[in-house]
């Protein structure tokens, strides 16, 4: 059973041409319409937390992950509504030292945007999404000594907990830059699965700390979001 696990970042209007990153944002128009085709499919989209199951081949199904990194406010205003409307659940990762703040993580790159506040958390939860863990401050892991990487790895979990009032069990490694040292860590924090940048779909078996993503961009078109979830396209790319 091939899985695909979709990576967004913001749900928002686009910047103009030339802004850097402007890829990562795709408009709120386009996440409807991928949601409704996903629908149309027979597919079910999931937060990560309802993935488990099929990740560990204990159910089978036509379904797709969702997942959207870093914990933007816009994809509390423009994805939720949407993801409700269509019946799927989605897993936010947040920074859990950047509640209410922006991405100053991109600062001098992009323009800095609101990330979801306390209570934007807990209404998402609320609604029935799921929240995973992109580390205390958005931090390269690889640049980082063991101690502090663990420490980015085990208190965003224990903050986000707190924040939701509820588990945490997921975690998606920061510009999906990671090493093996740092999946024992997520293992041994608890954590039941965690997402990279590689791409590609999964399939029940596959090894739950280094699950590949399939990421959407602002640019893609009808033919290629079917593409990729739908064919080999993706995994051409492991």
């Amino acid at each position: 059973m091939n899985i695909p696990i979709l990576m967004y970042h913001q749900i928002d209007e686009p910047p103009p041409r030339g802004t850097p990153l402007r890829g990562l944002i795709v408009s709120p128009s386009s996440f409807s319409w991928q949601m409704r085709f996903l629908r149309f499919m027979g597919y079910r989209g999931l937060s990560m937390q309802d993935l488990v199951p099929y990740l560990r081949g204990e159910k089978t199904g036509k379904v797709v992950g969702i997942t959207f990194d870093d914990g933007y406010q816009n994809n509390l205003h423009h994805a939720l509504p949407i993801l409700k409307m269509n019946r799927f659940t989605a897993t936010c990762y947040g920074v859990s030292d950047m509640i209410g703040g922006t991405n100053a993580w991109d600062r001098g790159l992009v323009a800095e945007k609101p990330l979801m506040s306390l209570t934007d958390w807990r209404t998402w939860h609320a609604e029935g999404m799921d929240i995973g863990s992109h580390t205390r401050t958005h931090a390269k892991l690889t640049e980082l000594p063991p101690e502090q990487a663990r420490d980015q790895i085990e208190r965003s979990k224990a903050e986000l907990e707190a924040t939701a009032g509820g588990p945490v069990n997921h975690f998606c490694y920061p510009y999906g830059w990671f090493g093996t040292e740092h999946e024992e860590m997520v293992k041994q924090a608890g954590y039941v699965t965690a997402t990279t940048t590689r791409r590609g779909r999964v399939h029940a078996g596959d090894d739950l700390y280094t699950l590949r993503r399939i990421m959407v961009a602002r640019a893609t078109n009808p033919i290629q979001f079917a593409a990729k979830i739908m064919t080999r396209y993706e995994d051409q790319k492991r």
